[in-house]
């Protein structure tokens, strides 16, 4: 089970802005591993103990935040995209270059967020949250941004430990796409979050 992050595991800016760039060539590598795209314009970029410590400490840096109550108030903020074990948690990002392609296609894609899923071994879905700090989605459109979380059976994690394979998809009136994991360093470091 993950741990949650405290102010002990941040560096103080000045040892943030010594060792930052270091720090974003490792995180990047492995942000890199650990993101799916669903399609062209979809992309769902998982969430850990180490991503999430990185966002505070730019958080920390681009505010300048230094005292006890700031740190705290964005460990608050951030400690929930930390997986506990039990599920996969994501930013999702609809993606697309142009502005207006965008606006366009995000009235289009309005509810996609409810249409992603996990399924395991013989199709069975993961349980599916939606954006529980907030609502992203109005009448009109959905946001280019979301954050997803998917709690997991104890009959799927055994599945999953012993080596079944998973798929991650999206079905949405305007927009399908799937992908099968079952091998390799994005399906690794997935599963490694359910330790």
């Amino acid at each position: 089970m993950a741990n949650m992050l405290t102010r002990t595991d941040l560096l103080s800016l000045e040892n943030y802005q010594e060792k930052r760039v270091a720090m974003r060539r490792d995180l990047m590598a492995h942000k890199s591993i650990r993101h799916i795209s669903l399609g062209d314009h979809v992309g769902l970029y998982f969430e850990d103990r180490l991503t999430v410590q990185y966002q505070i400490q730019e958080m920390l840096r681009i505010e300048r935040i230094f005292d006890r109550a700031g740190i705290e108030d964005e460990l608050k903020a951030y400690n929930p995209l930390i997986p506990t074990g039990r599920n996969l948690k994501a930013t999702m990002m609809i993606e697309y270059p142009n502005e207006v392609e965008r606006r366009q296609a995000l009235v289009q894609l309005k509810g996609i967020e409810d249409c992603v899923y996990i399924s395991v071994g013989d199709g069975e879905q993961a349980q599916l949250f939606v954006d529980e700090d907030m609502d992203r989605t109005n009448d009109d459109k959905t946001a280019a941004v979301h954050f997803l979380r998917f709690e997991f059976s104890d009959s799927q994690l055994s599945s999953i430990k012993t080596g079944a394979g998973f798929v991650v998809g999206i079905k949405h009136s305007e927009y399908q796409a799937e992908l099968r994991l079952s091998s390799g360093a994005t399906f690794d470091s997935l599963v490694g979050d359910f330790d």
